[in-house]
């Protein structure tokens, strides 16, 4: 990806279950408090998050990364994130610097780096086939862990990862709340 989004959103699902939709919460409405209001799609799931559609990441040295990716890591480092790791492994991912193994490659940098963090690999694109000897690799290196075969053409683990996104963003909430519970704690000590 080539850009960046941060903002509290409101994440739902519409009734096809194939488009995830990102509500920005109604001016006038308390943090966490769900928003009766939306009445188009089905309702499934109201958390208030961050989410960041964060700048693509090559394999390369800390000290040659560019500002974005300097962003996305500081990011991943200082705030309480879900990674949603998206591979294209098909081939098509475009310029030398997001061939297959550049992108396996990351995978396993990244995730040496945030090991406690929840964690969805998928594999995108997946009805465009993908590279000989890729999932291979890819299950190589996740030694056991799942991953999600994703295509948003016609629809193969839309639904899982949709449930998966869902446990991912829980997760983070629990944190969220800890964090929330302690700094209150240290307001009423001030």
């Amino acid at each position: 990806t080539r850009g960046m989004t941060l903002g509290h959103v409101e994440v739902f699902w519409s009734d096809n279950e194939a488009i995830a939709k990102a509500v920005v919460p109604s001016i006038g409405r308390k943090p966490g408090q769900e928003a009766m209001d939306v009445t188009m799609g089905k309702y499934a799931f109201s958390q208030l998050c961050q989410v960041m559609d964060s700048p693509g990441l090559l394999v390369r040295p800390d000290d040659e990364r560019n500002e974005m990716e300097s962003l996305t890591l500081a990011a991943m480092q200082h705030l309480p994130t879900a990674v949603m790791y998206v591979m294209d492994l098909s081939g098509g991912a475009g310029d030398k610097c997001s061939s297959v193994a550049d992108q396996l490659q990351l995978r396993k940098e990244v995730r040496a780096r945030f090991p406690r963090r929840p964690w969805i690999d998928v594999v995108s694109k997946y009805d465009l086939g993908v590279v000989d000897g890729a999932l291979e690799d890819l299950e190589d290196i996740l030694d056991g862990t799942p991953y999600i075969k994703l295509s948003i053409h016609d629809g193969t683990g839309v639904e899982e990862l949709r449930s998966e996104v869902l446990r991912m963003l829980g997760e983070v909430r629990i944190v969220l709340d800890a964090m929330a519970a302690v700094d209150t704690r240290n307001a009423r000590k001030e």
